[in-house]
């Protein structure tokens, strides 16, 4: 059950964070970090950042959402592994499976399907997200990977951080997006106004996607992407902003009797493998579901 809490500051110039974490004695300071940057905490009214300076009598609004399972099972799901070796798996994850339980779908997800190959893993690690370094949408297919052991882990994740993996999609947007290519800048953040949703808005985080056009398709333009930032949805939520939505998203996009889910796929990934810091790169064909969608367009 969600819990919310409305706070009146009390101690003019403390940051946030910081305040929450002294006051509300079920959260610690990460937790409200967390809570912040999920843009579950306002001031005034207004979503705020962690280091925001707090005036005697603002109001904070917040909400804890429900906690997640405190365990995870072994599921025996197919997992198309294209690559493995003893730090990692590459994966090819089809639309329609969550990456880790979260409230709402406490399992058959991508970490339960994991744990069934690799039972060590669970023995190794203290979290509801044994081995993810990166996340896809629920019914964004394509290239996914997954570490084996912490080592792994912490280099794949400083890969991300530090921008140094290439990641490509392919997404069907619906107009004729000119030119045929481009660069899309605008920083994202939670939407103000629906709480469950990701918008363009002014003090969110910094956000780029480079795209180029592959072809069209009448009033459909087929894009290659390439997200230079990691933000939540940022690839819908940029497309949707310049006014050319991806077919089929339930949440930013324009439906189709074409497809039943968005038409986006991960189908291209470039980074290093952490033990001999080789150069590799990995290919994901567009599923069936897509092709058939092309098909019908055309």
């Amino acid at each position: 059950m969600k819990r919310r809490y409305d706070l009146i500051a009390d101690k003019p110039g403390a940051r946030l964070d910081k305040y929450l974490g002294e006051t509300c004695p079920e959260l610690s300071r990460t937790h409200a970090q967390k809570l912040i940057t999920d843009g579950l905490v306002t001031v005034n009214g207004r979503v705020a950042r962690a280091s925001a300076r707090l005036n005697a009598g603002d109001r904070i609004d917040f909400t804890i959402p429900p906690e997640a399972p405190s365990h995870l099972t072994p599921e025996d799901i197919p997992l198309k592994i294209i690559y493995e070796d003893s730090d990692l798996m590459v994966i090819d994850k089809p639309a329609g499976l969550a990456v880790h339980p979260a409230p709402g779908h406490p399992g058959h997800t991508l970490v339960n399907a994991v744990l069934a190959h690799l039972p060590e893993l669970r023995e190794n690690e203290e979290s509801l997200r044994p081995g993810v370094v990166h996340r896809l949408d629920k019914d964004t297919s394509g290239l996914i990977i997954v570490a084996k052991n912490r080592l792994a882990q912490a280099n794949l994740a400083a890969q991300f951080k530090s921008r140094a993996v290439n990641k490509y999609y392919k997404v069907l947007v619906k107009g004729r997006l000119t030119p045929e290519a481009g660069i899309i800048e605008a920083n994202i953040g939670r939407d103000p106004r629906h709480r469950q949703r990701m918008a363009v808005v002014e003090k969110g985080r910094e956000a780029r996607t480079e795209y180029r056009v592959i072809k069209y398709l009448g009033d459909y333009t087929l894009l290659e992407i390439k997200p230079e930032t990691g933000r939540t949805h940022q690839i819908r939520v940029h497309l949707a902003a310049i006014g050319f939505p991806v077919v089929g998203d339930a949440t930013y996009g324009v439906p189709s009797p074409h497809i039943a889910r968005q038409f986006l796929h991960a189908g291209k990934m470039g980074f290093k493998l952490p033990s001999t810091g080789e150069w590799v790169e990995f290919d994901s064909p567009l599923p069936e579901d897509l092709e058939r969608a092309l098909k019908n367009i055309s």
